[in-house]
């Protein structure tokens, strides 16, 4: 499944510049996933990562976007 940023998100701008997707862009509040481009950094790195470098941990899979990891490595295509 794609992921999404909670309404914890600070702003903080450290997950943007790693997304190998370009799926993350600012919102009107808030940073925000595409979920049409997200992969969970499927075929680039072995966690996804904003996860990893998230300080308050807001970057969560998204329930309402269940994708198979064939689905997920689809989208890099």
């Amino acid at each position: 499944m794609s992921l999404l940023i909670t309404d914890e998100c600070i702003n903080c701008d450290v997950c943007e510049p790693e997304c190998p997707n370009d799926a993350i862009y600012m919102g009107d509040e808030i940073y925000e996933i595409d979920g049409d481009k997200c992969t969970e950094c499927k075929g680039h790195f072995d966690e996804p990562q904003c996860v990893e470098v998230c300080p308050v941990d807001c970057c969560l899979s998204d329930p309402n976007r269940v994708e198979t990891e064939e689905e997920l490595l689809a989208k890099i295509k």
